[in-house]
């Protein structure tokens, strides 16, 4: 039986896993050298250490193992009771792509909308390090990977990258994602290099997603440090992540998470880009949704203050919450209240997400939500497993289960 019964239910966040080399085999010939394989530092059961050369020989050996465990009778014998316990490379179709279908079926949802795992920090720094071959050539690298990964299911939906750092490069890199498939198009959620997200410079980025019906959808990891390093000088250990390593989020630089989205969008709403582009929706992923109803008070307050001096707030037809609520879409985190979360900033808002294979998002996402869903209405329980979803994905979600 599938983890997921009784219920139509689309996934806003889910991943593969990329393997040591997956951006440097969809890289054009000429930019493979400048591209590092990934390295797996932190608990993992692929941690590296010694010499280069013997790690990445190392590595080839380990992924050779572990696809032939993930294709063996007596892994797959199993699959179903674990398909929500095994995590990261040990789960199914997790890094290969021809197991992803099974992986779907075993857990019951209608669609995911998948993300890379490693690369969301590496295409932000590559996006400001001043070398436009290197950030657009990298972006392109990636987009390609995740088109031939979700490629063997429609129910796949692939996010491609956009730097935004160059006006003329950005729109045509939309369109050629657009054009190669991308279910959404993923931008950073802090501010680009050398300009706002909001110039005027980038609206036809935003008017081929509005034409096409594809989302721009921020998602955690693609901005510089969330806090400041010196906050973890407080002479204690600092403790493990999620994964028992250093790479990941600890409590402290979690309640930074919020911040970047918060200020990309109040921009973009005070400058006027969903005035401009009404039909435009964005999702916010896997960056939590609890800070929303204190977010759009604080706008509401700031339009409040500032309509009467500022000609750009005067010539808004919408007041910030109306703009969030027609055009929006946010997940929020399994420890979240959902409940309150809804209760506050209505039932449009919110969209289910499993994060899946990811640790983050446990074993038991529904029935977490599920209790702080409370006695919400069936209505508002569909809205958050399903039609959400749809509203925001627009022409990608075109013959999904409705």
């Amino acid at each position: 039986m599938p983890y997921s019964t009784g219920r139509i239910v689309h996934d806003a966040d889910a991943h593969l896993m990329e393997t040591p080399s997956w951006l440097r085999d969809h890289a054009d010939p000429g930019l493979r050298d400048r591209i590092q394989p990934l390295r797996y530092p932190g608990g993992n059961e692929l941690r590296q250490t010694g010499d280069p050369a013997d790690q990445q020989r190392d590595l080839v050996a380990a992924f050779d193992r572990l696809a032939d465990r993930h294709r063996s009778d007596e892994y797959r014998e199993v699959e179903e009771v674990e398909i929500m316990a095994r995590k990261n490379f040990a789960a199914t179709g997790s890094f290969l792509p021809e197991d992803r279908p099974r992986a779907l079926d075993l857990l019951g949802f209608s669609s995911q909308l998948v993300f890379n795992t490693f690369h969301n920090r590496r295409l932000h720094d590559w996006e400001h390090g001043g070398d436009l071959d290197l950030a657009y050539g990298t972006a392109r690298a990636h987009n390609r990977g995740m088109v031939e990964f979700c490629s063997v299911d429609r129910r796949l939906l692939p996010s491609c990258y956009v730097p935004l750092v160059d006006f003329d490069r950005a729109a045509a890199m939309a369109d050629e994602a657009i054009t190669a498939g991308a279910a959404a198009l993923l931008i950073a959620s802090g501010c680009p290099d050398g300009h706002s997200p909001s110039h005027l410079g980038l609206d036809p980025v935003w008017a081929r997603a509005q034409e096409a019906g594809v989302p721009i959808v921020f998602h955690v990891g693609g901005t510089d440090d969330l806090i400041d390093p010196n906050y973890f000088v407080n002479g204690l250990p600092v403790p493990p992540d999620f994964h028992g390593g250093e790479e990941n989020f600890r409590s402290v630089d979690y309640m930074g998470i919020p911040h970047p989205p918060a200020q990309t969008l109040a921009t973009m709403i005070f400058d006027g880009v969903f005035e401009r582009f009404p039909e435009l929706r964005v999702g916010v992923i896997e960056q939590g949704a609890i800070w929303v109803p204190s977010w759009t008070r604080q706008m509401e307050s700031a339009f409040d203050a500032f309509a009467r001096h500022e000609e750009r707030l005067a010539a808004l037809s919408l007041r910030p919450t109306e703009y969030v609520t027609r055009q929006m879409r946010f997940t929020p985190y399994p420890t979240e209240d959902v409940g309150w979360i809804t209760e506050q900033s209505g039932p449009d808002v919110c969209m289910f997400s499993s994060d899946y294979p990811h640790v983050e998002g446990g074993r038991r996402p529904i029935e977490r939500f599920e209790r702080s869903l409370g006695d919400a209405s069936d209505d508002v329980r569909d809205r958050f497993y399903r039609s959400n979803f749809l509203d925001l994905m627009g022409s990608a979600a075109a013959g999904l289960a409705a």
